[in-house]
């Protein structure tokens, strides 16, 4: 058996000097409408997350609500270790018990890039970019695959979703 992680960062969201805390910082206008955009194309190629998997952060849990109100997935969860300044290691135990086969994380630069880069070469080596609302997917031998096992199946920026 093999896990589908696709990596998701959130989309476009106000600029930090308008908040008190970073974590308050909502998806512009343009930000929730590429977002939908990107959602509704994935929808249309099949995709289908078990389950979605997001910060705590309000641009990252809208990003997730959008994708999850366009019909990618019934069930959002939102999970501390995905805000920036998370650790890989409480996500990697959860994966340890988890019996899903598609999930989707979303969550922030560079966290999420540098996770998809250790789960392909062991470690996080600041090569792949994940553009805002960009998508990296990682297919993993087994839930109980350890890093450095993955393989990059999807990289691929928001302009190349939105027709």
């Amino acid at each position: 058996m093999t896990i589908d992680i696709y990596f998701i960062r959130h989309g476009l969201a106000a600029e930090p000097v308008n908040y008190d805390h970073d974590s308050d910082r909502p998806l512009t206008k343009e930000g929730e409408n590429k977002t939908e955009k990107i959602g509704k194309q994935l929808k249309k190629l099949d995709l289908h997350f078990d389950i979605i998997l997001t910060s705590p952060y309000l641009r990252a849990k809208q990003t997730a609500t959008i994708l999850q109100k366009v019909g990618l997935s019934e069930q959002l969860e939102e999970f501390a270790p995905l805000q920036p300044a998370g650790e890989m290691d409480t996500w990697l135990e959860w994966l340890k018990d988890c019996q899903y086969e598609t999930i989707a994380l979303v969550g922030h630069a560079p966290n999420l890039s540098n996770w998809a880069e250790t789960l392909v070469w062991g470690q996080a080596n600041d090569k792949l970019v994940l553009k805002k609302a960009g998508i990296i997917g990682v297919k993993m031998p087994s839930q109980n695959a350890s890093v450095g096992q993955g393989e990059i199946f999807w990289l691929t920026p928001p302009k190349f979703l939105i027709f």
